[in-house]
């Protein structure tokens, strides 16, 4: 079997309930003198999970909110650095997670397009040549372009991040609720860039509360319960696990529970982590 793309072994993350999410360097080397043990309001949004994701697979993580999915992208990503375990990534990430936090606020559209491209490794000539296409599929408005981005709406912030990040090349996807963003017109648009790049024989991870997405991109799912990876299976299979266990939960809290698409979750439901 070829080496896989994407490999996580024990892989854990702990937040500590008193000082949020964030970690900076001066905590982990702390962290790494105290070793991993849980202090007083910790908790451990992902834990022990292992998995492997070969070139060309598309594969969904299903799950409540506050199950850890957002976390364990990240954990992959390399935003976020693990307590225990670890994951191997080979090959460039082309991350669609929080579109709009790379922009520079003061920067006009046209500068963030070269900074952003930059950072993720385009050469200046390639951000040349792919501008026009970058703004057209962001469908910016004339004269926006050279408006400072804080003067953007959110909406436009995020087209303006996915069609840059669509125009990168590298191996590994990271998708995070994206496709749940924007107009009809410009979801149809994020499908066909998503198909044209798996198309290529990329290697996509889905984070998405849509079971119609999940079933259209992913041939395999990871069913996170409660930071735990309780699931590795068939996307179809994942799903129906999903589905029933907030069955049961519903039936047990005297709630309503729906799929991943359904608007009705069970009584008092997780926040998104």
């Amino acid at each position: 079997m070829p080496e896989p793309v994407i490999e996580a072994a024990g892989l854990g993350i702990r937040f500590s309930a008193n000082r949020g999410r964030r970690r900076g360097l001066r905590e982990v080397l702390a962290g790494l003198r105290r070793g991993s043990r849980t202090g007083r309001g910790a908790f451990w949004p992902v834990r022990d999970a292992s998995f492997r994701i070969h070139r060309g697979e598309c594969v969904g993580i299903v799950g409540k909110n506050g199950s850890g999915k957002s976390t364990l992208l990240k954990l992959i990503a390399g935003v976020l650095i693990p307590d225990e375990g670890r994951v191997e990534v080979r090959g460039r990430v082309a991350p669609l997670l929080e579109l709009r936090a790379g922009f520079n606020g003061r920067l006009t559209g046209r500068e963030n397009i070269h900074l952003v491209g930059s950072l993720h490794g385009l050469s200046p000539e390639v951000i040349d040549a792919r501008f026009d296409e970058v703004v057209e599929f962001a469908d910016l408005r004339e004269g926006y372009i050279d408006m400072p981005v804080r003067h953007y709406s959110s909406g436009m912030k995020v087209r303006l991040g996915f069609a840059l990040v669509a125009q990168l090349d590298h191996p590994v996807m990271l998708v995070d609720e994206v496709l749940a963003v924007g107009d009809e017109e410009f979801r149809q648009k994020c499908y066909r860039a998503i198909e044209g790049m798996l198309g290529e024989d990329r290697t996509m991870v889905l984070v998405s509360h849509s079971e119609a997405d999940l079933r259209r991109f992913c041939s395999r799912g990871l069913y996170l319960k409660n930071g735990a990876l309780a699931l590795d299976a068939d996307i179809d299979t994942a799903l129906r696990a999903y589905q029933e266990d907030l069955r049961a939960e519903g039936e047990q809290r005297g709630g309503t529970a729906r799929g991943p698409a359904g608007a009705d979750t069970p009584a008092g439901g997780d926040q998104a982590a």
